[in-house]
């Protein structure tokens, strides 16, 4: 008698199956990745926002103790001297009592580690990507270090102050400014207060030129990397306790994310640019081209003087940014900006 035989067949994907499989997977998250991507960098702009907003209170609560708003720097006349930002000054409206209490606005920030390396993290995008410390040892202190930041106050359009004749620029705050609410003629919602930067920016500094008073603003990136300085390579923006321009604030001179393309030894690098830093001397005028940058795709989040939040695009007409970073240029700004 014959037995049948049982056909004994593996349960299982065969190869071509797999590969279909995990086609259809790969085409899965490439469909995706993008929608996960772009809804996380709206959650990182939204927390962005939310940031700028809290700056832009503590502001108004400054201004609301004490009629104005903090200074662009209080540096002296006779001789030359360093300061602390405008947000330093605003710690105590940030919930930062406690970091506020460390300070001694009597002695140079530079001498205070326990301060200067201080994480605060309302001042910090979450887009941001060199998110560290920059270590900066000292004689004193070996591990003296800096904590960057990304939102800064608007100092104007180029020329930002001259020690001699004590003129100034016409941004919201400038050095040993006393500007207020009532000094905004534009209006509120027509002036800028707050914009993003980029951390650790390289930027040209103190090459003292233009030197004189009316030097009307560069129409193009090239004519004020032409006007040169020291090159520094990673340091723009990396001291949340330091006035200048460089390390905490802006000007509207080009529009958000413009290139300023300068070569150093063969290699390229988008900068900022102050011709004289404030304090360092008392003769010579500060003009300044730091540009608003963002990781953001298409342009950068700024606040106006109202507290509003808004996201102004790279495109956005040159003529119409100048305007918005004077607080008493009187310029027509269109209601769909």
């Amino acid at each position: 008698m014959k037995l049948a035989r049982v056909s004994r067949r593996r349960s299982g994907f065969t190869l071509v199956e797999l590969l279909v499989v995990i086609a259809i997977i790969g085409i899965l998250v490439g469909l995706l990745l993008p929608a996960v991507q772009a809804a996380r960098e709206a959650a990182r702009r939204m927390s962005c926002s939310n940031n700028l907003k809290q700056v832009s209170l503590a502001m108004h609560n400054y201004h609301g103790a004490f009629n104005q708003f903090p200074s662009g720097g209080l540096y002296r006349t006779d001789q030359p001297s360093d300061s602390w930002s405008f947000q330093a000054r605003l710690l105590p409206y940030l919930e930062q009592s406690g970091l506020t209490d460390l300070i001694d606005w009597t002695v140079p920030y530079g001498t205070q580690g326990e301060v200067a390396g201080v994480r605060v993290p309302t001042y910090l995008c979450p887009s941001e990507v060199n998110d560290q410390s920059r270590p900066s040892p000292k004689p004193t202190d070996p591990d003296f270090a800096y904590y960057p930041m990304n939102y800064v106050v608007n100092m104007g359009e180029w020329f930002i102050y001259d020690p001699v004749s004590k003129r100034s620029g016409t941004g919201l705050v400038y050095p040993n400014s006393k500007t207020g609410f009532r000094d905004v003629l534009d209006g509120t919602s027509n002036t800028l207060a707050l914009a993003e930067v980029k951390a650790f920016n390289p930027y040209l500094r103190d090459g003292l030129t233009p030197s004189a008073l009316g030097e009307a603003t560069p129409t193009l990136p090239q004519a004020v990397v032409a006007y040169g300085g020291n090159f520094k390579m990673n340091s723009g923006h990396t001291e949340w306790i330091d006035s200048r321009i460089h390390q905490s604030g802006f000007t509207t001179t080009f529009g958000p994310n413009t290139k300023l393309l300068y070569n150093s030894a063969g290699a390229e690098y988008d900068v900022d640019f102050n011709s004289s830093r404030e304090g360092k001397t008392i003769t010579e005028p500060t003009y300044a081209a730091v540009t608003a940058r963002s990781y953001h795709p298409g342009g950068v989040p700024a606040s106006l003087v109202d507290g509003s939040v808004q996201f102004f695009t790279d495109s956005i007409d040159l003529t119409i940014w100048h305007a918005l970073g004077t607080r008493g240029g009187h310029e027509v700004i269109p209601s769909d900006q």
